[in-house]
């Protein structure tokens, strides 16, 4: 969860770069291919845990469902 889209993806990327030791960097997460909007922060804390506790396939069906094809979508929120 985040306010900031953009910042968290470059956050995620240097933290990649620089080998720290977070879930994006062990598991070498820098591509967005899902994301939701969501208002209320409580809101979002609440379809993160959700979205957590289902199983991958779940997981994998929702982001088919959002984005077909896959595609990276950082571009929609870093500024270059």
């Amino acid at each position: 969860m985040t306010n900031n889209l953009g910042e968290r993806l470059k956050q995620h990327k240097e933290n990649i770069e620089k080998g720290n030791k977070t879930f994006a960097s062990k598991y070498n997460i820098e591509f967005l291919v899902y994301y939701e909007k969501i208002s209320w922060v409580q809101q979002a804390i609440a379809r993160e845990k959700e979205l957590k506790a289902w199983r991958r396939e779940k997981k994998l069906e929702l982001i088919r469902a959002f984005n077909p094809e896959f595609e990276f979508l950082n571009d929609r929120f870093v500024k270059k």
